[in-house]
C-alpha cells in the first residue's frame, strides 16, 4: 500500500493518492526514480515570497522540483508519436512532459486553468498505451492552501477555476489517465515556510 512505502515526513506533508499500484510499480521496478522523487518532496518547502511575488511563465515552486531532479537526470522531454492507417503514416504528437526518466512521467501543476490536468491524463494515458512511460506521477497543491493565499491577500491568484486537489481527483476517478498507474502527491500548508519574516522583522 502507498502509505507504508512513504517515509513519516512525506505521509505527514502531503497529500497522497495512488492508482493501479502506481508506489509498487516505481518502488519494486523503479527504485532510482523512486527515491529522486521522495527526495525531492522531502527537501521541497513552501516559501512565503514563492507565493507573493510575481514570476514569469513557470512559478518558483514549480522551478525548484524541475531543478531539483533535472540535477538527478530528469529532462523535459517531448515525445514524437504517430499512427498508421491504411499504410498512410499520420503524426500524433503528444504533449511534452516537465520531467522524465526511464519511463516515469512527472507534471508539476501548481497554479495553471484546472483543464492542464485533463491534458496531463490524456498525456499519461496515450504514452502508457505506447509503452513510452510505465507511471504517471502529478504534483499539486491541496485546497487548504488557500486559507495561507487568503491571509497574504493572493486568494484572488489562486482561483477556483485553477489547478488544485479536489479538481484532480475527480478526474482520475473518472478514468481521465484510462489503465496509466498514476501516483499524487498534493502540498500540504505544513510545508508553508515564511522566509521574509526575518527580512521584514529587520525594517
Amino acid at each position: 500500500m502507498l502509505m507504508t512505502r512513504l517515509p513519516d515526513f512525506v505521509r505527514t506533508h502531503y497529500e497522497c493518492h495512488e492508482w493501479r499500484h502506481a508506489s509498487a510499480i516505481l518502488a519494486h521496478d523503479f527504485p532510482a526514480e523512486w527515491q529522486d522523487i521522495i527526495d525531492v518532496l522531502t527537501e521541497f518547502r513552501l516559501r512565503r515570497s514563492w507565493i507573493t511575488e510575481g514570476g514569469g511563465q513557470k512559478s518558483r515552486v514549480s522551478g525548484f522540483i524541475d531543478e531539483r531532479l533535472y540535477e538527478r537526470g530528469w529532462l523535459e522531454k517531448g515525445f514524437e508519436t504517430a499512427v498508421m492507417v491504411d499504410g498512410q503514416l499520420m503524426e500524433s504528437p503528444t504533449h511534452g512532459v516537465d520531467c522524465y526518466r526511464n519511463r516515469i512521467a512527472l507534471e508539476i501543476e501548481w497554479n495553471n486553468k484546472d483543464p492542464f490536468y485533463d491534458r496531463d491524463l490524456n498525456n499519461f494515458r496515450m504514452l502508457f498505451d505506447l509503452r513510452a512511460v510505465s507511471v504517471g506521477v502529478i504534483i499539486t497543491r491541496c485546497d487548504e492552501l488557500q486559507e495561507i493565499f487568503r491571509k497574504l491577500g493572493r486568494a484572488g491568484s489562486y482561483g477556483s477555476s485553477t489547478t488544485h486537489m479536489s479538481k484532480l481527483l475527480p478526474r482520475i476517478e473518472g478514468g481521465g489517465g484510462a489503465g496509466c498507474p498514476i501516483l499524487v502527491f498534493g502540498i500540504r500548508a505544513s510545508l508553508y515556510e515564511d522566509d521574509l519574516f526575518f527580512e521584514e522583522g529587520e525594517t
